[in-house]
């Protein structure tokens, strides 16, 4: 049986131009930008000065406090400046600017093609060694995995999901990773389950990846208690809470987190980078980007090393196509527009979306005309004209009561109106405001 959530969602054109294209190492660049910002949590706290010369793998930032993640240098060379630096998210973060000399990467580093498949480390050491590797969320949301991994006390987990979804249209670097390090892949999740504790495992993909099913349904046929499941083609599948329903039928009330109904989600990358971590003593310096556009000359998906400038994906990808009109960091649903094409690809960037000029245009907002579409769209049950409509006329306390802060931006009720309204657009201020307003609170 084909699974799926109950509630919403809407089918945007998939438009996976670049998922025959195999992963591709681009080059090294002449400098890199490695923000000690590139996670939810506290910024790292730099550990070199400008002069220094690092190897790949040297830790550059270390974390600080629980929440937070360990930042390492992708390349070897001189730090040329230490600077509050503009990237993808429109604000300066303070970076380290690297100029590159060679490629030396530091000794305990494994860079041989060799699957390791045993596991040795106990729990506490899985969970240490992604810390120390910086590993974070990599679908996006950039989480310190290893806070993840350490199951809260009263809590239990009992199902490990790995999230192979990637239901954003134009996106496919995980769809890629796992049919290129399936093997990799399926070893980082037998890692995470055994740092929570957990037999049962679970792999969703939807089934507009037939390749990547057929291969993990392989893979996991000779494994006790993984099994892999293909998912109903519809936007947001990869949402945390809509897998969870779909694949367990469990629900994650309002306000709570995927260990209340005992799950743990985790990205197909992350998995990956967790292997890398546990089993190479690889950090995470890299990752696989998608640069793409229905106008690039050839859509790609390049193994990119942190920091690397995007203007060296594009350069990569045929360049800039002249009539275009904006860039996306992500996909076009979540992602977020991008002002320069010089800032660095970071831990969460997962792809690089170049839209033409015509398709970027806002089409003119005209009045609502109650037609109800976002509402039936809403994987959360919200009421996004509503939500606007009261974050436009600043009522957060009744923004609060409507549960605004349950809205995942997945963007599917803009997606849908009829009337072009910037519902994802008022909400997204008024989620940021009541956060403001009950962080005052407590």
């Amino acid at each position: 049986m084909i699974r799926s959530f109950p509630k919403g969602g809407v089918h945007p054109p998939e438009n996976k131009l670049s998922a025959s294209r195999p992963i591709a190492p681009l080059p090294l660049p002449e400098t890199v930008t490695i923000p000690l910002s590139q996670h939810i949590g506290a910024p790292a706290e730099v550990l070199v000065n400008r002069g220094d010369t690092v190897k790949v793998g040297q830790v550059i930032g270390q974390h600080k406090g629980f929440v937070s993640s360990n930042i390492h240098s992708s390349v070897s060379g001189k730090v040329v400046k230490i600077d509050h630096v503009l990237d993808s998210t429109g604000y300066k973060r303070l970076s380290v600017v690297i100029e590159v000399q060679d490629d030396e990467w530091i000794q305990e580093i494994d860079r041989s093609a060799q699957l390791k498949q045993e596991i040795t480390l106990s729990r506490e050491d899985i969970i240490k060694k992604t810390l120390e590797s910086g590993i974070v969320g990599m679908g996006g949301a950039t989480f310190p995995s290893h806070v993840k991994m350490t199951v809260p006390k009263g809590k239990k987990a009992d199902w490990v999901i790995l999230n192979g979804v990637e239901c954003e249209p134009y996106l496919t670097s995980d769809h890629r990773l796992m049919i290129e390090k399936g093997k990799e892949v399926l070893v980082g999740m037998k890692l995470i389950m055994k740092a929570l504790g957990v037999e049962k495992g679970m792999i969703g993909i939807e089934k507009n990846k037939p390749d990547a099913i057929a291969h993990f349904q392989e893979l996991c046929s000779s494994e006790n208690g993984i099994e892999v499941f293909p998912l109903k083609v519809k936007y947001p599948q990869g949402g945390e809470k809509q897998l969870i329903k779909a694949l367990t039928g469990r629900e994650v009330p309002s306000g709570g987190l995927p260990i209340d109904v005992g799950v743990v989600v985790h990205n197909v990358g992350t998995a990956h980078a967790v292997y890398e971590a546990v089993q190479k003593n690889k950090p995470l310096l890299e990752r696989v980007v998608t640069v793409t556009g229905d106008h690039l000359e050839t859509p790609s998906n390049f193994l990119v090393r942190i920091g690397t400038p995007v203007s060296k994906l594009i350069e990569a990808a045929g360049g800039l196509p002249g009539d275009t009109g904006k860039m996306i960091n992500g996909g076009p649903m979540m992602g977020k527009a991008l002002n320069s094409i010089d800032v660095p690809v970071t831990k969460g960037t997962s792809g690089i979306l170049i839209i033409p000029d015509q398709q970027s245009k806002r089409k003119p907002v005209a009045p609502c005309i109650r037609c109800a579409k976002c509402l039936n769209v809403c994987p959360m049950g919200l009421e996004p004209y509503l939500l606007m409509t009261l974050a436009d006329k600043e009522l957060f306390d009744r923004t609060e009561q409507d549960r605004i802060l349950d809205c995942i931006e997945c963007g599917s009720c803009s997606y849908i109106c009829p009337a072009n309204r910037p519902l994802l657009d008022y909400i997204r201020l008024g989620k940021f405001r009541v956060s403001q307003i009950i962080r005052s609170r407590n």
